[in-house]
């Protein structure tokens, strides 16, 4: 007869044999191991809070006995030896949440897995700024002075914080509004939210909202979860270590979609209404963060949820001027030449952030280059040294090359180490050698306009480009028009009003021209690839059907823009300055704008404004005049 079983070392290893039909005897062994697995589990967050609170019990830690009141006490002593400095400045209700934690700290044993999350909520609750802010700088000379130093232009943007500090001057704080940078990328937003927490004398944490689809991210997870966490917001306060940093919400227009609400999570978080008693959904406890100063980014402020934008005080940063960048480059990034071929060829974006790339690609092939004549001059001196003889050539190599290792390497002989580097000048001649063939040609994509085409400007978040209009016959038949380029459905209407209006205006010049009425017509917009939509390229389709219908070119030096309503009126455009830009890089003399965009042209910068001829118009015979009005 077999025995039902045997063990050794109870309960730690089981060894079973058995009759299959004396299933009792397994079961009971089996629930021995599980009681046994449990307990070693168990036994796991016991011995992280005996570490965190660097306890010494002289008890035995077995699997079967309770914690001793002596570590509980010692775990319940670090959260009361930690809110005690700060207890008056904690908010009563808070206070209160945290003694009946601590009382059920108390009561609880360990290895429990209500205990691990009691202990990481008072680790959390306890652990923020409660009271402590950073001592407020409202100098408005001082905060210009670091602007000034850390950002090159700007001269609008610079002028709108300096206002906002200078309320925060005189009422003390600056709280209740929420700044909003809307610009391109690459024109300092985020650089210059630094600048302002500087400014301030403020703490600054940056929290990247770009994609982001669930409120659990800024509210946190309620405490019911397995791992649950806080918050982005209580986990920056925890960070800064006071109750008034400046927080940047990077990109909030790129928030992400999704039934988890983070609109409404974020709505919160910046109403002054409602953030005064914000909840996270971990502490489950108000958090008062009237005293944070947000400061959001966002590429195009059209993205943003209303009632959001409704709450923010928008500040938008334009593009930077080829001057402007050329300043940037040599005081901000670097001290080189050819930079004014490099803005121009290879770096025509609003920002400075893809030039500062192309420089630093400039740097590391001037680094791979001198890397090699080094590497170069030691093979050269190995193999002269090695033969014992050589040619008179070998020898001034080998000092030639002996005298580059040494400038290289650092010695004391500057002179030595200069003309090195001197033999490295960057100039427009040799910029394609280090960067290839530039991105950019200069001049217009024609250099004398055909009949039916005519350049507008265009500008989209990126910046300011010049966008051609093109118009021809395609046969004879009952006028029709057909559309191609990847147009959006906005421009697409805009180029069936602009063949109305075209028709109209040939009619009451011409009657007999019956062009329109005979010639189906194909109106296109280059770089087919790229999508484009907007009204503001009206004008500019009109013009190019009125130059085929009437067989005459527009003036080459000419560029335009303005949405048209059916009956000729000029409506205003968007982007101006970016727009003005795109002309004077295409070397385009003479700009047609809508009256309307008069004052923001005027409050442009001189440097972008001048040697332009620019006309206003409100209705479009004015712009038949200055297009078809001169002599060839």
């Amino acid at each position: 007869m077999l025995k039902p079983f045997t063990s050794h070392h109870m309960p730690m290893t089981i060894r079973v044999g058995f009759i299959p039909a004396n299933r009792s005897l397994l079961l009971k062994a089996r629930s021995q191991q599980t009681r046994w697995n449990r307990s070693s589990h168990e036994l796991a967050p016991r011995a992280f809070f005996l570490t965190q609170t660097n306890s010494k019990p002289t008890v035995s830690c077995s699997a079967t006995g309770p914690a001793e009141n002596v570590t509980k006490t010692r775990l319940s002593d670090t959260f009361r030896k930690r809110i005690e400095p700060i207890k008056e400045k904690i908010p009563k209700h808070v206070l209160e949440v945290i003694e009946e934690e601590l009382a059920n700290l108390d009561r609880k044993e360990y290895g429990l897995g209500s205990t691990s999350s009691i202990y990481s909520y008072l680790d959390w609750l306890t652990a923020l700024p409660w009271g402590k802010c950073s001592d407020e700088n409202f100098d408005v000379l001082r905060a210009e002075k670091i602007l000034d130093e850390d950002h090159y232009g700007l001269r609008v943007v610079k002028e709108r914080i300096l206002e906002f500090i200078a309320v925060g001057n005189l009422t003390g704080n600056p709280e209740g509004k929420i700044i909003c940078l809307s610009g391109p990328p690459g024109v300092g937003k985020t650089s210059i939210a630094r600048s302002v927490a500087r400014a301030l004398g403020r703490k600054f944490f940056r929290l990247a909202v770009g994609g982001l689809s669930d409120s659990s991210e800024i509210k946190g997870d309620r405490r019911v979860y397995i791992a649950a966490t806080p918050g982005k917001m209580v986990q920056c306060l925890k960070k800064v270590g006071t109750e008034n940093p400046l927080v940047l919400l990077d990109e909030i227009d790129k928030l992400g979609k999704s039934r988890r609400d983070p609109e409404g999570a974020l709505l919160e978080l910046l109403d002054p209404e409602q953030n005064a008693h914000f909840l996270d959904h971990f502490l489950d406890v108000p958090i008062d963060l009237s005293k944070v100063l947000f400061v959001c980014t966002a590429n195009n402020i059209d993205r943003l949820p209303g009632p959001l934008l409704d709450r923010m005080e928008v500040i938008e940063l334009a593009g930077y001027t080829a001057d402007e960048k050329m300043h940037i480059a040599r005081d901000y990034l670097v001290k080189t030449a050819a930079l004014l071929s490099l803005i121009e060829n290879y770096c025509r974006e609003a920002g400075v952030r893809n030039l500062q790339k192309h420089i630093e690609k400039i740097f590391r092939k001037i680094a791979l280059k001198l890397v090699r004549q080094q590497a170069s001059a030691k093979a050269v001196l190995d193999d002269f040294m090695s033969s014992g003889e050589g040619s008179i050539e070998m020898l001034h190599e080998y000092l030639r090359l002996k005298e580059l290792e040494y400038a290289l390497g650092g010695g004391p002989m500057m002179e030595k180490s200069r003309a090195v580097a001197e033999k490295f000048t960057i100039d427009e001649s040799n910029l394609a050698d280090y960067l290839g063939k530039p991105v950019f040609e200069r001049g217009k994509l024609y250099e004398q306009t055909p009949v039916g085409v005519v350049m507008g400007l265009a500008w989209t978040s990126m910046g300011g480009s010049t966008l051609y209009i093109e118009t021809t016959f395609v046969e004879e038949g009952k006028g029709g028009l057909h559309i191609t380029g990847h147009l959006g459905r906005v421009m697409k209407e805009s180029a069936e009003i602009a063949h109305t209006v075209a028709r109209r205006i040939m009619f009451d010049k011409d009657p007999k021209n019956l062009f329109f009425a005979n010639s189906k017509l194909h109106l296109h917009v280059p770089e087919g690839a790229t999508p484009k939509d907007g009204p503001s390229a009206g004008c500019t389709m009109i013009t190019s059907l009125l130059s085929l219908a009437m067989k005459k070119p527009v003036r080459k030096d000419l560029a335009m823009t303005g949405e048209v309503t059916l009956t000729g009126r000029i409506l205003p455009i968007g982007g101006l300055k970016e727009k003005t830009m795109a002309a004077r890089q295409s070397q385009v003399k003479v700009i047609i704008f809508p009256e309307a965009n008069r004052r923001d042209f005027e409050g442009l910068e001189e440097s972008v404004k001048e040697g332009l001829d620019v006309h206003f118009v409100d209705e479009y015979e004015q712009i038949f005049e200055l297009a078809f009005g001169y002599d060839h």
